[in-house]
This record gives structure tokens, C-alpha cells and sequence, in this order.
């Protein structure tokens, strides 16, 4: 498994992130997150599922079952040399299947945090098929990193939730999946958003490892 690793090699955490259901391990909106991520002072590796790194040789395929990724995250986990504090998360579908195998890489001490950017809570006007059952009872420290009005779980939507107390969640004025705001409603740009993200995740991060 390939990894594309961005940052200091003494940084003070490692940040593995997978990529979303449609868009590659380096698009633009991966791209400009771990830029800010790594201005904050963090190690960032990425890595791609095997049906996003097959699209690159011309053969497409649907995302599979977030279930069925599991082991490939774990394969990535595995793959990276990280000997400080690893935390693993993604972007949409990424964060979500890094969220389902947190408890037990933290369990066994390889990993120290998730962080979720964009989590998808509940396909774009489904509200009721809810991902949320297994948050209700996260054990692993989590970040989620949420635009306001992101069709995959609003913050009005969000609200009546019943998450897990492990969990804290940033709320990104007007953001949408990709964290973008409109700026003439919001006055926010979408680097001001990212530098939050990071600023947020950089102190979230610390005050975690704090002994």
C-alpha cells in the first residue's frame, strides 16, 4: 500500500487520513486540508482504497460498504513507520471507516485519536437511515470537523443526536461537505474555515496527549 506522507518527521502527532467515496487521496479539497493541517505542525500521510487507486489505471467502480474497507484502513495503519502519536481519520466516507475500527486500535494502544472531516451522519436527504450507532458508544478521544449546512448531517440535525461524550465537534459557519462557505452570506472563505480546522485540531490534539 502506498502512502503520501507530508511534514515534519519529529512532528508531535501523525495524522492518517483516507480520502472521501468519490474524489482521490489528492483532490483539491484533500489537498488544501492537509496543507493546513501541515502548516499547524502535523505529519500527515494519505493513502487510497484499492477502488479509488484502480480508477487511476482506468478501472472504475463503485465504493464498496464502508464495512468492507475496514481491513484496508487497518492495512494502512499497519503500513505506516509512526513512532509517536498516531491519529487516524478522513474526509467523509474515510473519517467514517476510520471511525468504525477506532475503538480497537485504540484498545490495543496504536492509535490515540480519529478525527472526521465532513462525517457523513446520513446520505444527502435520508435523514433517518442515520451512521451513528456505533458513536453512540466511541471510546476513542474524536474530533468531527462539520460545516453548518452540510447535507450529510446539518448542525440542527446533529444536535438531536446522541454521540458519545468522547466526541467533540467543530462547527464551521456555512460550510458545506467540503467545509466551503458562501462568503457573501458567511464572510468566511474557505481558508479562513481550513485554518480553523487546523488551529482547533492542533489544540484538540495537544490538550489529548496532554500527560
Amino acid at each position: 500500500m502506498s502512502l503520501f506522507i507530508e511534514g515534519p518527521d519529529d512532528a508531535f502527532a501523525t495524522l492518517l487520513l483516507a480520502h472521501g467515496a468519490g474524489a482521490p487521496m489528492d483532490s483539491d479539497a484533500m489537498n488544501a486540508i492537509t496543507e493546513a493541517l501541515v502548516r499547524a505542525g502535523f505529519r500527515v500521510a494519505r493513502f487510497e482504497f484499492g477502488y479509488m487507486a484502480a480508477r487511476r489505471q482506468g478501472k472504475r467502480s463503485p465504493p464498496p460498504k464502508a464495512e468492507r474497507l475496514q481491513d484496508e484502513y487497518r492495512q494502512a495503519v499497519a503500513a505506516l513507520d509512526c513512532d509517536g502519536a498516531l491519529i487516524i481519520g478522513g474526509k467523509s466516507m474515510g473519517g467514517r471507516v476510520a471511525s468504525m475500527i477506532a475503538d480497537e486500535l485504540h484498545d490495543e494502544g496504536t492509535v490515540t485519536g480519529l478525527v472526521c472531516l465532513g462525517y457523513p451522519f446520513h446520505p444527502p436527504t435520508k435523514p433517518e437511515q442515520l451512521r451513528t450507532a456505533h458513536l453512540e458508544r466511541l471510546e476513542t478521544p474524536a474530533l468531527i470537523c462539520q460545516g453548518t449546512r452540510d447535507p450529510f448531517g446539518t448542525r440542527a440535525e446533529v444536535a438531536t443526536y446522541a454521540l458519545s461524550d468522547r466526541i467533540e465537534v467543530l462547527w464551521l459557519e456555512d460550510g458545506d461537505h467540503d467545509l466551503k462557505p458562501r462568503k457573501k452570506l458567511s464572510g468566511f472563505t474557505l481558508s479562513d474555515h481550513l485554518a480553523t480546522l487546523a488551529q482547533t485540531t492542533r489544540n484538540w490534539a495537544e490538550r489529548m496527549l496532554r500527560p
